[in-house]
């Protein structure tokens, strides 16, 4: 699925979904063997193969729900 990723007003990461007009703040972060594993605030668990630290926002990536 497609989501943006950008940095709200506080500097917190935070991810959109247009497509379920949805917007949720990153708690955490991980790495797994396929890519960059960020957990929303709601529970959703989106896996980014290939994000990196110094990547610059806001930015449309494809992402992997789990």
């Amino acid at each position: 699925m497609k989501v943006m990723l950008r940095r709200n007003g506080s500097g917190d990461l935070s991810v959109y979904v247009p497509k379920k007009d949805l917007e949720e703040v990153v708690v955490s972060q991980t790495d797994s063997e396929e890519g960059r594993v960020l957990t929303l605030a709601n529970g959703w668990e989106l896996q980014f193969p290939g994000l990196t630290d110094d990547i610059k926002l806001p930015q449309t990536f494809e992402a992997k729900k789990l």
